[in-house]
């Protein structure tokens, strides 16, 4: 199957915590970033989610926010390090590709952000994702 998703990394279930309607994943990128995605109990049963599953973690790149260093007191979990490899602006919108350990994440922010944050190839980030917007696929 194809998908639009552009952001799809590997990893590794860690541990899961189940709750009566939601539940929260842990999954071990193959950089080694720790990342939570917070999804359906049912789709952990059905996907069969257990420490040890091996996992992509799909994030659109309209949910990656992007900041110059890491961010204190927010509610967003997963914030992953990396460096920007190239920004490609139209009009109102920009794409920019992040490298990050064992792999790389897009996001699509606007035009303005990148010129107020001053990004261009090289520029260290930090790419911010709430847990609610990460859906995992089984390999």
């Amino acid at each position: 199957m194809s998908l639009s998703i552009r952001n799809q990394i590997a990893g590794t279930v860690t541990a899961v915590t189940a709750g009566e309607a939601m539940s929260t994943v842990k999954v071990r990128l193959e950089g080694g970033q720790d990342i939570t995605a917070a999804i359906t109990t049912d789709a952990v049963k059905d996907l069969g989610l257990v420490a040890g599953s091996s996992v992509k973690a799909l994030v659109k790149a309209t949910e990656v926010a992007l900041a110059t260093a890491a961010v204190e007191g927010i509610s967003i979990r997963n914030q992953i390090a990396g460096t920007v490899a190239d920004v490609a602006t139209g009009g109102a919108m920009a794409s920019v590709k992040v490298d990050v350990n064992g792999g790389g994440l897009t996001a699509a922010i606007t035009k303005d952000a990148v010129e107020a944050l001053g990004l261009a190839a090289g520029t260290s980030v930090v790419a911010l994702i709430k847990s609610t917007e990460i859906s995992l696929a089984t390999n």
